[in-house]
């Protein structure tokens, strides 16, 4: 079985290498055949180019395409709407259609920020969004990233749209390793309390992704850590895990200057999700305790 894995050098694609590689004869049994990864970033495969998309795939024939490739500076974004549609939509779409000339599955990642962060109301309760309540994206990040949705939805039958959240791994930048760092040199830090989410552990979205690509539920999914909290409450508990000595200071989100605007709520619901593979995302604290607990000292 031949696995392209685009944006293979992100948080995602790595922990995704990561567990084929590590759980190889497991992965073996799950997909009932022997694995072959061809791992591709942007200096190898260019995806908003049909013709360079269409040849790879053509050549490889894959069963399997995840597509980990994003543009994702949310407030750059604004700037530059055609290079974040180019990556954000047309590539999704090039690689949705070479999926269906060789017969492939296609798993593709999408976001929270395809809805405007009003949230659903539940009497006077704020609950998670579902796949099938409204999108109303309020930045081109999000416009771009639903745009792909809908092209992935309709040109390829055989596919699954995964939208997470607030994405931290052992690769990269990310919002944990920030506020580690910071709370290491720092007396004080700031950090709105007035916008919510879910915290994804990159490794648990990996293995739920890849367990879904094993079955044929073609679809839309939630796949997010469990459980939603504050960029605020999500910074104290990482100074809390991390024995970082400075203060954590709620402010309003009115107070930081941004190119972009932020859903305001943006937490998800994983039911479909946990109905399908009959098991539930960790609860996004278990998850970040795991994941400071295991960093590498240096």
């Amino acid at each position: 079985m031949r696995i392209i894995l685009t944006g293979s050098c992100g948080q995602l694609g790595r922990e995704i290498s990561i567990l084929l590689s590590s759980r190889k004869s497991f992965y073996h049994q799950v997909f009932r055949d022997e694995l072959h990864l061809i791992e591709v970033n942007s200096s190898q495969l260019d995806i908003t180019n049909q013709n360079e998309t269409a040849t790879l795939i053509k050549s490889v024939k894959p069963s399997l395409i995840i597509n980990c490739a994003a543009y994702t500076n949310v407030d750059q974004a604004e700037e530059a709407a055609e290079l974040a549609y180019q990556v954000n939509a047309l590539g999704p779409k090039n690689l949705a259609l070479g999926a269906g000339t060789v017969g492939a599955k296609l798993v593709h990642i999408s976001t929270d920020y395809v809805f405007d962060g009003r949230g659903i109301w539940q009497g006077n309760q704020l609950i998670p969004y579902g796949e099938t309540d409204k999108t109303n994206p309020i930045n081109v990040y999000g416009k771009t990233k639903l745009a792909g949705e809908i092209f992935v939805r309709d040109l390829c039958s055989q596919s699954f749209i995964l939208r997470t959240a607030w994405l931290y791994g052992e690769k990269g930048p990310n919002f944990v390793k920030t506020i580690m760092a910071a709370s290491k040199r720092k007396e004080r830090l700031q950090v709105v309390h007035d916008q919510f989410g879910c915290p994804t552990n990159a490794a648990d979205l990996a293995a739920f992704l890849l367990d879904l690509a094993a079955t044929e539920a073609y679809g839309l999914y939630h796949c997010t850590g469990k459980g939603s909290c504050s960029w605020f409450e999500f910074a104290s508990k990482i100074v809390s895990l991390s024995g970082g000595k400075a203060m954590v200071e709620p402010i309003d989100s009115g107070q930081l200057t941004r190119r972009a605007l932020r859903p305001q709520y943006a937490a998800l619901d994983n039911q479909r999700l946990e109905a399908v593979l009959g098991k539930t995302m960790p609860p996004w604290e278990a998850s970040l305790e795991a994941f400071i607990k295991n960093m590498p000292t240096s």
